[in-house]
């Protein structure tokens, strides 16, 4: 059977869930938050900021306590989009060859309607990559409509929070001091679903909150003076964390008005650790933000998924997941057939048998500045050990910030089993010392 005719077949078909109920091809929407790491959300420990949309949308979905993205952006954005490692699709920072099949071309070739708002920086415009001009790049991927910032015109050459510079189908929108950029791609997302609430439809939304700069919020006191919505301080990050939860809470209110909210698959979840500057308290200790870094700290991101009505009993899954994920759990929905380094997790929802990922891979090679290209590294780990291409294996339960590294003449006959199984994931990837 030919992928047009499966993706036909798939756009009629129904998706049997756990309830024993029919849930008609559900809706999807992937908000994907910039620089906002595991431990930003009160649900994950966060004493620091208050998240209570996100934290009840945990409660009544499931909350994943092991996802891990790549420690920067673009990286992590070519992974997750297309369900494939670094090595594979990799190129450049900033950008996404138009080869690459992604979950909008997927989503739309099974008779979605489809959408992407927020940030971009795919065209490849640090590098003045063939394309790199194109306002309709995004249609290459899959996606009918869009609503974003740093398109054609690099980021810095116009702000993405108070006096946007936003490109929407093709228009350029420049709303002025007024306006702020996350509330546009919101209303933006809302008034697709008002459109195509009656129609299946896949939003992806990559954020540009929480990404430095460090500015005001709609919400913040300093707002009501234009002369400070663009002033810089890390005392408003907590705000804009507030707001990006005060946004999401938009979305499932329309979501609600609609009538669809039950058949709406919601997934909520970073694309790499946390800013630097940035130091967060938790309850299970104090972290500091290691974005571009191949700790934790930098590649544990929050994952919190809803599906009401599929899911029967909200729940936490302790299991590995990371970005490569995403598309085959995206063409298993849809029953299509692709290729990809990741592992669907769609039985999570629908009450099949699960069997969880022993240990996830990571090629990461950043082409990004020497003080992050210093971090390029592979690795592989399970949720208890990591072991890096040169060798150190560490146990990461004991030694978060991976300081020591354990020797090989105390290892128990266990441990020497992990990490051989780990080695052998690191070999079956390109040694790039031959590169």
């Amino acid at each position: 059977m030919g992928r047009a005719l499966i993706y036909l077949v798939a756009s009629l078909l129904f998706v049997s869930c756990g309830r024993g109920k029919n849930i008609e091809n559900p809706n999807i929407i992937l908000i994907m938050a910039d620089d906002m790491g595991y431990e930003c959300l009160s649900c994950n420990g966060s004493l620091s900021y208050n998240t209570p949309v996100l934290d009840d949308l945990a409660s009544s979905g499931i909350r994943f306590t092991n996802c891990y993205s790549q420690p920067l952006c673009t990286p992590s954005r070519v992974k997750i989009m297309t369900g494939k490692y670094n090595h594979r699709n990799y190129e450049y920072f900033g950008f996404l060859d138009e080869n690459e099949l992604t979950f909008g071309s997927l989503f739309k070739e099974a008779g979605y309607a489809t959408c992407i708002t927020g940030k971009w920086q795919l065209n490849g415009l640090s590098y003045n990559l063939p394309g790199y001009d194109d306002n309709s790049r995004p249609h290459l991927f899959g996606f009918d409509e869009y609503c974003l910032w740093q398109l054609t015109v690099p980021g810095n050459m116009g702000s993405r929070y108070a006096d946007p510079v936003i490109e929407k189908n093709g228009i350029m929108l420049r709303p002025g001091i007024e306006e702020y950029g996350p509330d546009i791609f919101t209303d933006f997302i809302i008034d697709f679903i008002n459109r195509k609430k009656d129609h299946s439809f896949f939003i992806y939304y990559p954020m540009v909150l929480v990404h430095n700069p460090f500015v005001p919020t709609p919400d913040s006191e300093e707002w009501n003076d234009p002369g400070m919505r663009l002033q810089h301080n890390t005392e408003y990050f907590s705000d804009m964390i507030s707001y990006t939860d005060k946004l999401v809470g938009r979305i499932i209110t329309s979501l609600k008005e609609n009538g669809i909210f039950d058949n709406t698959i919601l997934i909520f979840t970073g694309d790499n650790g946390t800013n630097r500057s940035i130091v967060t308290e938790t309850d299970y200790g104090t972290v500091k933000g290691f974005k571009g870094n191949t700790t934790d700290a930098g590649t544990r991101v929050p994952l919190v998924i809803s599906w009401p009505g599929a899911i029967d009993k909200p729940s936490v899954y302790e299991g590995l997941v990371d970005f490569s994920d995403f598309m085959p759990t995206f063409a298993d929905l849809v029953d299509a057939d692709i290729v990809s380094d990741g592992k669907s997790f769609l039985p999570l929802f629908t009450g099949e048998d699960f069997i969880e990922k022993e240990a996830i891979f990571m090629h990461y090679d950043p082409r990004w500045g020497a003080n992050v290209n210093k971090y390029r590294n592979q690795f592989a780990r399970t949720k208890e050990y990591k072991l890096y291409q040169d060798g150190k294996f560490y146990f990461l339960l004991g030694d978060v910030l991976e300081q020591y590294p354990l020797p090989d003449s105390i290892l128990t006959e266990e441990q020497k089993a992990t990490k051989n199984h780990l080695q052998e994931l690191i070999d079956k990837a390109p040694d790039w010392h031959d590169e």
